[in-house]
Order: structure tokens, then C-alpha cells, then sequence
């Protein structure tokens, strides 16, 4: 599994335990959380909010960028399609552990 993978799952995972949450802080689920660099983060966050995932965040970019950057605050909220991505992922870990549990190989 790849890295991005892993921090998307953790990302949504904790936005789906946190759902409604006032008290949710976005520490929980920051660069630093992640064991990432502040802009890969932030690129990856941005790039769930475009594919449907997440939503909530306001990010800009200007004409000198590179790359758009998040605006605080940062509030990120799952949506249905990041619960749905978190529930057919944990179906594939239930079956890739089922098959290893048989004796299966799985490349």
C-alpha cells in the first residue's frame, strides 16, 4: 500500500470519527500527524477536495504560484463519497486478509 494511500485512509477515517465534531481540531489529521512535509499535505488535501472526498477547505492560487495553497481555517469535513471510498477499502482489507488467512497469494 502506498504511502499517499495510507494517509488518505487515516485522513478520512478520522474525519468520519470526528463527523460533526465541534470539537474536532485539524491537528489530528496535519502534516505533522501525517509524518509529512506541510506541502505534500496540503496538495493532498486539496486533491480530495477536487476528487469529491472532502469538502470544506478555501484555497486560492495566485498568479506567482506554483501550486494553490490552503486558507486558514482549516475545516475539512468527509463527504458520503469519502465514506463510501472508507467503507469499500475496508471490505478489500477484510478479503485480502481472508485470502492470506487460506493460504491465498496476493501480488
Amino acid at each position: 500500500m502506498s504511502k499517499d494511500f495510507t494517509v488518505i485512509y487515516k485522513i478520512l477515517r478520522t474525519l468520519q470519527k470526528w463527523r460533526g465534531r465541534e470539537s474536532f481540531e485539524v491537528e489530528l489529521i496535519s502534516a505533522k500527524a501525517m509524518k509529512m512535509e506541510y506541502e505534500d499535505w496540503e496538495q493532498l488535501m486539496i486533491e480530495l477536495q477536487e476528487d469529491g472526498y472532502i469538502k470544506g477547505l478555501v484555497y486560492s492560487q495566485g498568479l506567482t504560484d506554483m501550486f494553490p495553497h490552503i486558507a486558514e481555517p482549516i475545516r475539512p469535513r468527509i463527504t458520503m463519497k469519502g465514506i463510501d471510498f472508507l467503507n469499500e477499502n475496508e471490505w478489500m482489507k477484510k478479503a485480502a486478509k481472508a485470502l492470506k488467512s487460506i493460504g491465498e497469494f496476493i501480488p
